[in-house]
């Protein structure tokens, strides 16, 4: 079954789709479902519709997409060998501290918008005007992306984001109504059934990459089936936590020991049952402050008040505690008893927004509200460390300071290691805000803003943290900022470090560390020399590039901070001065050996026949649909997809320059409608690693394929 097709389906460019009567799809006899030779291939076009699975590839435009399974006969079925490699999350969980295990009070986050799978599921980013995305994930433990289907699979795009903040990811496993009690009677009614399910919730965890279930089981439980449940959960934890390292299985509060479907908005000794059986318990939404309290004398709760997460609805449905914008009201009654929190569905901040474009602004206000009641992690990160502060979308995207593409786009795995976004109130009229903004930036779709107001007579200048880290210094770190200060404005970083031995300390108090401003290096300097491949020109757009070099061995990275001064004056003076990037490097490392993309492939290759996207184009042009593959051995930020014709049906005609398709974030991508000359015609596929901390790769590391056609 299709996933969620009539909602928001994408047409092609501009939303505009035709009739299948003006659609010839073709098929052609070298294309097939496995890799053919990598060297070159002859396509020899043949009109049938496409045949490509529509719950794994987009049925408009054979886009990869992201879906989850709707019965157990899907679910039971499952196997590697029918799943599609474009959902599987790209990015490993970083490390944080503290870790979950050490976290005393943790912030789960659901995400539950608009049935799911909007356009979050087109793995390869889609053309958004203003898209949801979150991106305060410093103050969250976990996220669970959360729709009614039975087996909700995360979205590879937001498993990437949040694993490179050091964020868990849990799938939802949901049996409701009718229909769910069908399937709770087939899956529960002995143990090798229950083991099955599990067997294959824990396949499909460790395929995609992500980290684990919310179990939330919402109909009537027969006396076998209630008997069975514990076991299962138990079963199902225990093999994720063999298989999936930092999994984690949560229990919604729905039925209890009976087998009713009586929600009890508590852990008690009606659902505790199902609480020791698994990493966690998820209440309903309908507390009161004396739930918590009771709470607290459940045997099962002792000793694990971490593990007992209390829902809070921010569409604040029924008599609840808090939501909406007084959700903070809600976390400072569960913080003030020990307990985890569950915010559920914070996409309201975009959801009942009538201008969406106002939907960034929201949603910080929102989050600063929270933000007395949450911890800010740290990630624990290895060198390189860059951020551009791109939150995976913008109008247009940069690359070292250059526009490569005037588009609006979004695409969650471009989202970068997010910095700290706040309002604060310094006192006596001096204020200082930090926000992403999409008018620039320098890679990426936005930048980081301070501004604030320097209040009258004050001298000091202000300090905005940026990030909060955990990273081990080497014997000397090359430091690299892109800024474009406001007129009169100074900015220089300030890097707070502690000692090395103080490395699994999470909580140093500021006054504890020591502040380190970095001198910025002459022009002169031999690292300077790294700059200009690095960053292209010395001030692209008006940017200014400063490079440090830091001897700080055996200290760890706590905070990112900017000094933010005025050159001259003492009156009452607004400030700005955007960040467009933040660069950490081993100065002992700088050389990065190029790598040569191997064995690039062509497969699955599909003809579209149709009009054009612009609404005046009535002429079927030709276009080219295909996966390709390829080995990489180095790291690399994305890849760059190119295309060029080298032969057209008029020999005359010289080959043409490459342009730009699209851009990779793992070692494959579909083309799709790619208007290409008519048949017969020769063209030139070719793929481009892009290393942030590196020059840009020689041409003749990029991989190549030739594909020729004809009808």
């Amino acid at each position: 079954m299709a996933c969620n097709t009539n909602k928001h389906r994408r047409k092609r460019e501009d939303g505009n789709g035709e009739d299948d009567a003006d659609i010839k799809w073709a098929n052609t006899e070298a294309s097939s479902a496995q890799p053919v030779d990598c060297g070159g291939n002859h396509e020899v076009v043949v009109y049938t519709r496409s045949d490509l699975p529509a719950k794994h590839y987009d049925a408009d435009t054979t886009e990869p997409i992201s879906c989850g399974l709707h019965t157990l006969e899907e679910l039971l079925s499952w196997s590697q060998s029918d799943a599609r490699s474009f959902n599987v999350a790209t990015v490993p969980l970083s490390s944080r501290k503290p870790t979950l295990k050490r976290s005393p009070q943790r912030t789960l986050v659901s995400h539950d918008m608009m049935g799911g799978y909007l356009d979050d599921r087109f793995i390869q980013g889609t053309s958004a005007e203003n898209p949801y995305a979150f991106y305060h994930w410093q103050y969250i433990d976990i996220f669970n992306y959360f729709a009614h289907n039975l087996v909700t699979i995360p979205p590879a795009v937001w498993t990437n984001a949040a694993h490179k903040n050091g964020v868990i990811v849990l799938g939802t496993f949901i049996t409701e109504w009718d229909d769910g009690a069908t399937i709770c009677e087939t899956f529960l009614r002995d143990e090798e059934s229950y083991r099955s399910v599990a067997d294959k919730l824990v396949d499909i965890s460790h395929y995609y990459g992500f980290d684990g279930w919310l179990v939330n089981i919402e109909n009537v439980l027969s006396e076998v089936e209630v008997k069975n449940m514990p076991p299962f959960l138990r079963y199902l934890t225990d093999q994720m936590h063999e298989r999936v390292p930092d999994s984690q299985i949560l229990w919604y509060d729905s039925v209890i020991e009976n087998g009713k479907l009586l929600w009890q908005n508590q852990l008690n000794q009606s659902n505790s049952m199902f609480f020791d059986a698994c990493d966690g318990f998820f209440t309903n939404y309908n507390w009161t402050e004396e739930s918590l309290v009771s709470m607290s004398a459940v045997g099962s709760a002792e000793g694990r008040h971490a593990d007992v997460y209390v829902g809070v609805d921010v569409f604040a449905r029924g008599k609840v505690v808090g939501g909406m914008l007084e959700t903070n009201e809600a976390l400072k009654v569960i913080r003030r008893h020990n307990f985890s929190a569950a915010i559920f569905a914070p996409g309201w901040v975009y959801e009942t927004l009538e201008d969406k474009a106002e939907f960034c602004r929201h949603q910080d206000r929102f989050w600063s509200l929270l933000s007395p009641h949450l911890h800010i992690h740290q990630p624990v990160l290895p060198l390189p460390f860059f951020s551009s502060f791109c939150r995976g979308f913008g109008k247009d995207f940069y690359w070292r300071g250059q526009c490569e593409e005037r588009r609006r786009w979004f695409h969650l795995t471009a989202q970068e290691v997010q910095p700290l976004y706040y309002e604060s109130d310094l006192g006596e009229g001096s204020w200082l805000r930090s926000r992403g903004c999409l008018e620039e930036a320098w890679s990426g779709g936005g930048s980081l803003v301070l501004d604030g107001h320097f209040p009258a007579a004050g001298t000091e200048p202000l300090r905005a943290k940026i990030f909060s880290l955990n990273v081990v210094l080497p014997t000397r770190t090359l430091v690299v900022l892109v800024c474009k200060p406001s007129a009169g404005v100074e900015a220089s970083l300030v890097l707070r470090t502690a000692d090395a031995s103080q490395l699994a300390h999470v909580d140093i108090p500021d006054d504890e560390l020591t502040s380190v401003i970095p001198d910025v290096l002459e022009e002169g300097h031999p690292l300077v020399s790294h700059l200009p491949p690095l960053c292209g020109s010395s001030e692209p757009g008006g940017w200014t590039l400063r490079c440090s070099q830091l001897e700080l061995g055996g200290s760890v990275l706590r905070q990112l901070c900017l000094n933010i001064g005025r050159d001259e004056g003492n009156e009452d003076a607004h400030f700005s001065c955007r960040l467009g990037e933040i660069m950490l490097l081993n100065a002992a490392s700088l050389q990065v050996a190029p790598q040569q993309i191997e064995d690039l492939c062509s497969h699955d290759v599909r003809w579209l026949r149709g009009a054009g996207p612009s609404p005046d184009s009535t002429s079927p042009h030709l276009r080219l649909n295909a996966t390709l593959s390829w080995g990489y051995q180095g790291t690399a930020h994305h890849f760059r997809v190119h295309w060029r014709r080298l032969r057209g049906p008029d020999p005359r005609i010289p080959p043409g320059p490459l342009a730009l398709v699209g851009r990779a974030y793992s070692r494959q991508y579909r083309v799709t409608e790619l208007q290409v000359p008519e048949p017969p015609g020769l063209l030139e596929l070719v793929v481009e690693p892009v290393i942030r901390e590196a020059p840009p790769v020689p041409e003749s590391h990029w991989g190549r394929r030739s594909l020729s056609y004809a009808e």
